[in-house]
């Protein structure tokens, strides 16, 4: 059941992140602008802010099983529409269902994860699958680079998988071969589902959804409205760093979207994976508050670097934001948690509705983009980084983050 939770994050994660190597294939495969393309990361993570709250109730009622069985169809359904008509209005709207699906499962399967490999062992298989998250998400602009690459090369003939899906994918748009990938692993997790044995999971009072007037209560406090503005803010600034890397490069400096541009977005991923390691050695030597702010003035530094560098400073730079923005995520959400005394579970589903800020800030940046340049539109980073940042210096968590000591304890002798 844990191996199930763990394929479950690198199946989401596969679909979730490869937006990014495919803006500008979406841009130049049916000439839209740079606002155009950056509504179908918008539909996508609009349906994750709108879902978050809803699928907690839907999981309480029919439980885990059929609710995961139902996120993934929905992943399939998206994922085919778009398989059999690629077009612009069709991606959007089937970004918006595969995002609904994806949002569910997120609130389904942490409780599942903490019941299957026992609360003692939640912690590191919690950290283990972000791990597994992220390595999906160096993975997949790996996979398209390869699909796009290769899709009607001569050596097509030689490679079944390639031969298969050059028929069924158009071959000016070798890219949504993609989606086939998509729409197979969804089926694959369907099977794999309905052949599992679900434990019972019995939620804790923090991972409930919580009542109406629970969250009534919650939304009247000023603090759970900056620490949400502020979650909103930093997966704004994940998304429209990631979902804008290659188009970057390629306009600027020239590299090519399929292959240098795909790389650097994979290694956007990977960075911000590994760094999560790095984060977990500081928060157990400084309090979380100055490491969230050394990481984001570092990622703000290299914001900098990448937009206003060299074509190769901004090819390293890119990433190196990645890295740094690694650590905010969990950082703002144990600040914000630590900032309330009660009702965690139903501050954690108004904490998940931030992620449509990987919706809106995208198309802020295509925006500006489409009036004053992309690298003017990506400047927009400064305001949604800084909010990070800003956390640093007014958070007053009930509870700060346990550290060690690096001081050598001083003995007394006793004469």
């Amino acid at each position: 059941m844990v191996g199930l939770v763990f394929l479950t994050f690198f199946v989401m994660s596969l679909l979730t992140n490869i937006l990014g190597p495919m803006v500008p294939d979406i841009i130049s495969s049916f000439q839209v602008s740079l606002t155009a393309a950056a509504l179908l990361p918008f539909s996508f993570f609009i349906a994750y802010g709108l879902m978050s709250i809803p699928a907690g109730f839907w999981v309480e009622k029919y439980s885990e099983k059929p609710v995961m069985i139902a996120a993934f169809m929905a992943g399939t359904a998206g994922s085919l529409s778009f398989a059999l008509s690629p077009a612009y209005s069709v991606a959007i709207a089937s970004l918006f269902v595969m995002g609904a699906g994806m949002a569910t499962l997120q609130v389904a399967i942490n409780p599942l994860l903490r019941v299957a490999g026992g609360e003692e062992h939640f912690a590191f298989n919690s950290a283990f699958a972000q791990l597994i998250f992220g390595s999906a998400s160096f993975v997949s602009p790996r996979i398209y680079s390869y699909l796009v690459e290769n899709l009607g090369s001569p050596s097509t003939n030689n490679n079944i998988l390639l031969r298969l899906l050059g028929r069924i994918t158009p071959p000016n748009l070798p890219w949504a071969s993609m989606y086939w990938i998509f729409a197979v692993s969804t089926v694959l997790m369907i099977i794999v589902l309905v052949l599992t044995r679900f434990p019972r999971v019995d939620r804790k009072e923090d991972e409930r959804a919580g009542s109406q007037q629970i969250y009534g209560e919650l939304l009247r406090k000023p603090i759970v409205w900056f620490f949400f503005f502020c979650v909103f803010a930093y997966v704004g600034s994940e998304q429209g760093t990631a979902n804008w890397i290659s188009e970057f490069l390629a306009r600027y400096h020239g590299y090519d979207p399929h292959t240098t541009g795909a790389s650097a977005v994979s290694w956007f991923w990977g960075l911000l994976t590994a760094g999560c390691f790095i984060g977990m050695v500081l928060l157990k030597i400084f309090d979380s508050r100055r490491v969230l702010i050394g990481f984001s003035l570092a990622a703000l530094l290299c914001l900098t670097a990448a937009l206003f560098g060299s074509s190769r400073v901004a090819l390293y730079a890119f990433p190196g934001i990645g890295l740094f923005a690694s650590i905010m995520w969990p950082v703002l959400v144990s600040l914000a948690l630590n900032s309330v005394s009660e009702h965690h579970g139903s501050f954690a589903g108004i904490l998940s509705t931030g992620i449509m800020g990987g919706a809106v800030v995208p198309v802020i940046i295509g925006r500006i983009g489409d009036h004053f340049g992309l690298r003017t539109g990506l400047a927009f980073l400064y305001v949604t980084f800084g909010c990070v940042l800003s956390v640093g210096f007014w958070a007053k968590p009930i509870i700060t983050n346990a550290t060690v000591s690096l001081k050598k304890p001083i003995v007394e002798s006793v004469s």
